[in-house]
């Protein structure tokens, strides 16, 4: 698997400058996996003053991005990479926008929190949420660790929990629908649930997003709009074929 080699250019401080813009993206993948679990805490808790903080600190990410954005642009305009080291500058751009855009997310389930708590609180319309959030935090906690080490088998894996979540979420949705028949006095309060369902499917969907630029960052394939469990196969026979040739 290639990775990120601090001995791979001649001028040490290119290397640093490429170590510095990979932990930057690490630092802001953290935060924003942070808010994702406070947003969701705040929602399942009805803690106010941990959803009005995670409703007003959005910004800090906006924030990252940008530098993250400006650092990138002053890589490619200074040190003109090339080979593996544009496409992962490149690759870096998109990830920072798939977390700024988890971030808005995250965001929403702080807004939505405190709407739900002004319109009267109501475990019955929150069934379901708990267990797609665990879910959709897992999922994003795999694609930061598979950023961080570099891992594109353990992208493509987690990408693939996707599928699970998407059902996952029809059925909340569902249940939210059906709430809403049987006792018309929660329309208001299931419409907010449902909004944070799709916020929870929506970061699963941007974390999908990341997990493919980093199988892109390794080796280079552009795996969008390929079905991935073709490319699990194909992997599997990669690595089984490697195997057997370092057998041999």
């Amino acid at each position: 698997m290639e990775r990120i080699n601090p001995n791979k250019h001649i001028s040490r401080q290119y290397n640093e400058e490429i170590e510095e813009l990979r932990d930057k993206v690490l630092s802001m993948g953290g935060y924003v996996e942070q808010q994702v679990s406070d947003g969701l805490q705040a929602l399942l808790e009805m803690n106010m003053e941990l959803a009005q903080k995670v409703a007003t600190e959005d910004y800090k990410i906006n924030a990252m991005e940008v530098d993250i954005d400006e650092a990138c642009t002053q890589m490619i305009a200074l040190r003109q990479p090339t080979a593996s080291d544009l496409r992962f500058v490149v690759t870096i751009i998109k990830t920072i926008s798939d977390l700024e855009r988890i971030g808005d997310q995250a965001e929403k389930l702080g807004r939505y929190s405190l709407s739900l708590s002004e319109l009267g609180h109501s475990e019955d319309v929150l069934i379901g949420i708990g267990n797609l959030g665990e879910r959709v935090k897992s999922m994003l906690r795999d694609t930061l660790d598979a950023f961080a080490r570099l891992d594109a088998d353990v992208a493509v894996r987690t990408a693939l929990k996707d599928k699970k979540i998407n059902q996952e979420y029809d059925g909340v949705m569902r249940q939210l629908i059906t709430h809403m028949m049987e006792d018309p006095r929660s329309i208001k309060r299931s419409l907010q649930a449902q909004w944070c369902a799709r916020a929870l499917e929506r970061i699963a969907n941007h974390a999908c997003n990341v997990c493919e630029y980093i199988v892109y960052i390794v080796s280079g394939r552009n795996i969008r709009h390929t079905k991935l469990e073709q490319v699990v196969d194909e992997f599997l026979s990669e690595k089984n074929n490697n195997d057997a040739e370092g057998d041999g």
